[in-house]
């Protein structure tokens, strides 16, 4: 499909952020957008069109029964100038099996990501290079068709938007607050949390609301049926370093699949560090904090890449993780990965996706 060009004159453009150690995180958006349509039992009109609200009925079924999906990855500016982004291919691919859990037609991931690279080559510009910033990168489906009828949609919009973004956290590559959710539940087996799709967030946002207003940057959710194994942070995946060894939730269907945690798995183990993919009671993290086994704690994801962890909350107690501090494991695997990510390391993996 040739993709059709409705560009902004140069004097149309918004003015880029002047600082850029102040970007925050989704606040600021780019001058264009991506759009393709399915309809007539396929996808159609492929499009990079200016950046402006949608119209939409009001009986969109989005917004009736959160028939959406998303995925987030970014683009990096390397010190020769290059457009990188980070294994966008398995981006893509997740977003397939989203689309497939929520009833959602499939999109060609080739062409998604041909598609991607004329977007970035188009707004490149506002690629960020403030250290710890980059260009975030939001693919989205959500269903348009007006029915009140509960089935799949028949229409659906897809659409790219690019934001440059800092740091996902306030604190940066410091130490955060988590609190351990023992009561309300984020996923249960044949649910939802192994994909990207609105509705999976909206049941995490009254306790993540909860957790901020106690003072906790995020929190740690715990298994739906017995509230007893870890599963992951909100917006991450859980890591936790146990007798030097890493120890993560194995992916049962109630994790997501984070394509940072599936890279750092293999840079741990690249670098001899032990991984193990298993079920963790938090009973046995609480014991191991005890007994001076577990030394560092860290949050894995996009937005963040690696968050060390200072602090759990469990019952009202709070429990320090080794010295408060950022752990030699979590900042060595967060200086590898970030290096490859922002053109500092060499990329050995075939990892970064280059826009030329």
């Amino acid at each position: 499909m040739d993709i059709q060009k409705k560009l902004l004159p140069k004097s149309h453009r918004k003015e880029h952020p002047r600082d850029e150690s102040k970007l925050g995180f989704g606040d600021i958006y780019t001058d264009h957008i991506f759009k393709m349509d399915y309809y007539d039992g396929k996808w159609q009109n492929p499009r990079i069109e200016p950046f402006s609200p949608f119209q939409l009925s009001p009986a969109a079924m989005v917004l009736h029964y959160s028939q959406t999906i998303f995925e987030g990855l970014k683009c990096y500016r390397h010190p020769d100038g290059r457009l990188a982004m980070f294994r966008p291919s398995e981006n893509l691919k997740r977003f397939n099996q989203s689309a497939q859990r929520m009833a959602i037609p499939l999109t060609d991931p080739v062409f998604l990501l041909d598609a991607l690279k004329e977007l970035l080559r188009i707004e490149g510009d506002w690629t960020p290079t403030h250290p710890g910033s980059s260009l975030y990168i939001r693919p989205t489906i959500i269903a348009t068709e007006p029915h009140l009828g509960v089935r799949p949609s028949r229409e659906y919009l897809l659409f790219i938007l690019l934001a440059p973004v800092g740091p996902y956290y306030p604190e940066g590559f410091a130490p955060v607050k988590i609190y351990v959710e023992s009561f309300y539940s984020r996923s249960a087996p044949g649910g939802l949390g192994a994909i990207k799709a609105g509705a999976s967030y909206a049941t995490s946002l009254l306790a993540t609301d909860n957790a901020a207003k106690k003072g906790f940057t995020q929190l740690l959710w715990l298994d739906a049926c017995h509230h007893r194994y870890v599963e992951e942070v909100g917006s991450m995946n859980i890591c936790f370093v146990i007798e030097n060894k890493i120890v993560t939730s194995n992916l049962t269907g109630t994790v997501l699949p984070g394509i940072t945690r599936s890279s750092l798995i293999t840079v741990a183990k690249d670098l001899g560090i032990e991984v193990q993919e298993r079920p963790l009671e938090i009973g046995e993290v609480l014991e191991a904090r005890s007994s001076g086994k577990l030394t560092e704690v860290f949050g894995t994801g996009t937005a963040a890449v690696i968050s060390p962890v200072g602090l759990l909350s469990y019952n009202d107690e709070d429990l320090v993780i080794g010295d408060g501090g950022v752990g030699p494991i979590t900042q060595k695997l967060y200086d590898e990965l970030v290096g490859v990510q922002y053109g500092h390391k060499p990329d050995t993996r075939g990892w970064i996706e280059f826009v030329d």
